[in-house]
């Protein structure tokens, strides 16, 4: 039923996969699918912000969760599983949804928390992602 699965997570947040990835591999498992390991650097939103950085900067924060995402999956996916690794970087729910549009998946699987009064009037990055994905989208409570 389901080709291709990405997981949407953050490396420096445990509660965004330590309920959203066994899922994701059990569906994995069930349907012979490949799992789309995905995480998104944050871009600087004004270049003003980006003159303060060193000029590699950009680069090498890539690099640097890219070579994470690999050291993630390797711990955490279990053998027999096909991962693919991607890295994005912009707003978080904006690049889940291209990366989500380029891989062409059947499916998008993310954890979301507890909303809390905030979360109401702004809108986590799970809610934005189910309202415009063209695709299923599975959201498993943190």
């Amino acid at each position: 039923m389901y080709k291709d699965i990405l997981l949407a997570i953050d490396l420096g947040e445990a509660s965004s996969w330590k309920k959203a990835l066994p899922t994701a591999v059990e569906y994995c498992k069930a349907f012979g699918s490949t799992l789309h390991l995905s995480t998104i650097v944050p871009d600087f939103g004004m270049a003003i912000v980006g003159s303060f950085f060193p000029e590699d900067f950009e680069e090498k924060a890539l690099e640097k969760a890219k070579t994470e995402l690999h050291a993630f999956a390797k711990k955490h996916v279990p053998d027999g599983v096909s991962v693919q690794h991607v890295v994005g970087q912009g707003t978080v729910y904006e690049e889940i949804l291209r990366i989500a549009e380029d891989i062409n998946c059947d499916l998008i699987v993310m954890a979301s928390h507890r909303p809390e009064l905030q979360d109401y009037l702004l809108g986590p990055n799970a809610a934005r992602v189910v309202r415009h994905a063209n695709t299923s989208v599975l959201v498993v409570r943190g």
